[in-house]
């Protein structure tokens, strides 16, 4: 009887070294290489087999898994990348080894639906990974809260926000905002105040920096897209009153349109185009915009 428990004991440990190998191996390789493919990394790409070897370790596992779907987007994101279709795998592996790890389901809602090269554009997935973290963590509100402002932002589905909201309302520990942001969804869903209230709430409401970036340069284009259309008003005014046709914004100051040269979020001024048109000055450094974008295949020389 010995004998079997002293072998039990021996093959325990040899796993337990062989998982600390592995784990090891996988954190240098995350650590050295970033960039790294899946395959070069992902030894193991299936959580139940995973779940058998950890010997009740699947919370350590997790977050080696974690960290590389975190290195994994960011090195993409980094390098405006369009392909990201391990994110959903590595963010599934994580989830799935520790349902209870919120900032995998909050990440993961948020990168996973926006289009490329600031996410994966795979909306469905996303919301499939934040109903997965629900029913794992009913009593969350962030998480209804986030799969509300998915079916928002990401699919238009207005009604389906507004009932994300409302359910998540109803737990003890939500916000009071939840029950603001069902109403606003039955009635301005889409518009652009409504917009900026569940960016803020996001941005207020959340401790990781790769989110809390996100919805910061989501509030500056938000800005930008209400700033321009305003903008291309007051230049088509001054146009009407004066028969002139500015180049610059120096007129519109001159004649008081303006207090000065408009400068958009990031503190460049805005271009005015000879067609009234106005742009930011580089649309490379934006993401999210929807205003302000010069046509495709298309130079649009101005002055500020």
């Amino acid at each position: 009887m010995k004998s079997k428990y002293r072998i039990s004991a021996i093959l325990c440990s040899v796993m337990l070294v062989m998982i600390a190998g592995a784990v090891f191996a996988l954190s240098r390789v995350a650590l050295y290489r970033p960039e790294a493919r899946l395959e070069d990394i992902l030894y193991i790409p299936s959580a139940k087999v995973l779940k058998r070897m950890s010997l009740g370790y699947n919370g350590l596992v997790a977050d080696i898994y974690w960290t590389r779907a975190v290195q994994y987007f960011g090195w993409r994101h980094k390098h405006r990348a369009t392909d990201y279709h391990l994110l959903y795998p590595l963010l599934d592996i994580t989830t799935q080894l520790d349902p209870n790890l919120l900032v995998a389901y909050r990440f993961g809602g948020t990168f996973l639906a926006q289009q490329p090269p600031d996410g994966a554009g795979q909306p469905d997935k996303a919301a499939e990974l934040l109903e997965r973290g629900i029913k794992a963590n009913p009593n969350e509100w962030k998480l209804y809260y986030d799969l509300g402002f998915l079916e928002s932002m990401e699919r238009q589905d207005y009604a389906a926000a507004a009932s994300a909201f409302q359910k998540g309302s109803q737990l003890p520990n939500a916000h009071p905002f939840l029950k603001i942001m069902a109403a606003q969804m039955a009635q301005h869903g889409g518009d652009l105040a409504t917009a900026r209230m569940l960016w803020q709430t996001t941005y207020a409401s959340t401790e990781d920096p790769a989110l809390k970036m996100n919805a910061e340069m989501h509030l500056k284009a938000l800005e930008v897209d209400e700033t321009v259309p305003k903008l291309e008003e007051l230049v088509r005014e001054f146009k009407e009153k004066t028969g002139k046709e500015p180049t610059t914004f120096f007129p519109l100051v001159q004649g008081g349109y303006l207090r000065h040269i408009p400068l958009d979020p990031l503190g460049h001024p805005y271009k005015l185009l000879p067609d009234g048109q106005v742009e930011v000055q580089d649309p490379e450094a934006w993401s999210f915009i929807r205003q302000g974008r010069p046509p495709k295949n298309t130079e649009s020389p101005a002055k500020p």
